[in-house]
């Protein structure tokens, strides 16, 4: 019987995640003077970083806590990983939890964390930004290999907008900005040509999905989202003259409150993120220490317990050992247990309580015994059992005869 496949677990409604490259150098230098400003002007509560290999493999974390909508409590994670061997571009991955359900008009983690000004907003599909409007390139199969990336290879929300007519300079802005403030570190805008029209259709088919002509589209990703519905994510017409895009901001974000099913990395950096936790506050840091304090109690005393318990069984043993010296044996039964099997004598006891007690086999001439002699020493005349006559008397007539 076939094996269905194990259900990936969705990211918690708590949990803001995002994850791309950064360009260049200097990526620490310029997350910790973006952290050391934001504590200066008290954006932050306060901010921690250290080293975190991971199997092997060089890593850098940043974390930082902050307050949103006044009193949640926002706790977020950055990691660097290495410099990748083709490029010399650095992955980062970014989470943060809040104390309840996010919002999305709350400041952006990637905004806390990144100043902007950074070559941070690399998408992990190789030429692609989160801040930009991207230009889908002229070549078919090119085109169509990185759709097909972008829908399989990404965390980020991929949208695809196709141009009606060229647009003028106002139209040419990306959309980012006009999003929700936590919406614009994790949108890829992809911008279709007006000639382009039968071409990223082509190159959407293998999704499923279709772009209408001046239209837009949110890409389903892989595997795609619970309830997600392409008609639901089609926008029929957006305006590229400035203005707010007000029915493709509402896809996006009903697109964004879809359960999110968790890739291996965002599993792991949202486990780290709440069991690996460093920046503490000093009122957690003594709930903690108190406690560690009862746990080491509760092990002392579970350790005094079994100490306590091994004295007195040694000791019961000692008393046992001086008390009787020798052990006291079981008595044996009386009768032996009887075997089963075939038994000559079982067979010819009620043979012989019907005969009389009589012997069941009349001894041979050479087996007979010997007769009976009275104090004299002559021979017992009387017959035999059963008043049979004696064969004695005629062995004694021969022996007599035979004497001169």
């Amino acid at each position: 019987m076939a094996k269905s496949p194990t259900a990936r677990a969705t990211a918690p409604d708590t949990v803001w995640l995002s994850r791309g490259r950064h360009v260049g150098s200097g990526a620490e230098e310029s997350v910790r003077q973006r952290l050391t400003g934001l504590k200066d002007d008290g954006e932050i509560d306060d901010h921690l970083e250290y080293d975190a290999p991971l199997d092997d493999v060089e890593r850098h974390a940043f974390e930082a806590r902050w307050r949103v909508a006044d009193d949640v409590v926002v706790r977020a994670r950055l990691t660097i990983g290495p410099p990748s061997d083709m490029d010399d571009a650095r992955e980062w991955v970014l989470v943060a939890e809040a104390d309840r359900p996010w919002e999305l008009d709350w400041p952006s983690p990637a905004a806390m964390f990144w100043p902007e000004d950074a070559s941070w907003d690399h998408d992990l599909v190789p030429g692609l930004r989160f801040r930009e409007s991207n230009a889908l390139p002229a070549d078919e199969k090119d085109l169509k290999r990185l759709l097909k990336d972008c829908g399989r290879n990404t965390w980020s929300i991929h949208v695809v907008v196709h141009e009606a007519m060229t647009p003028d300079q106002l139209g040419q802005r990306p959309l980012a900005p006009l999003m929700p403030a936590s919406l614009r570190h994790r949108i890829v805008e992809h911008r279709a040509a007006p000639d382009q029209y039968r071409i990223v259709n082509w190159a959407l088919y293998d999704l499923g999905v279709r772009v209408p002509r001046g239209g837009a589209v949110v890409l389903p990703g892989a595997p795609p989202r619970p309830g997600y519905e392409d008609h639901d994510f089609t926008v029929r017409s957006v305006f590229l003259d400035g203005s707010k895009p007000t029915e493709l901001i509402d896809r996006l974000v009903r697109y964004a409150g879809l359960p999110r099913p968790l890739a291996p990395w965002a599993e792991q950096a949202t486990a780290e993120l709440r069991d690996d936790w460093h920046l503490y506050t000093v009122d957690e840091a003594r709930a903690l220490v108190a406690q560690y304090s009862e746990a080491l109690k509760a092990m002392t005393k579970s350790r005094d317990l079994y100490r306590e318990a091994a004295e007195r069984a040694h000791e019961a043993l000692a008393a046992f050992r001086e008390g009787s010296a020798t052990p006291a044996v079981p008595a044996a039964r009386e009768e032996p247990r009887k075997r089963g099997g075939f038994s000559l004598r079982a067979l010819t006891k009620p043979l012989e309580r019907v005969g009389g007690g009589g012997k069941l086999l009349r001894p041979t001439g050479n087996e007979a015994p010997a007769p009976e002699t009275d104090s004299s020493g002559r021979k017992d005349d009387k017959g035999g059992e059963d008043g049979e006559p004696s064969n004695s008397g005629a062995e004694s007539g021969s022996s007599e005869r035979g004497t001169p």
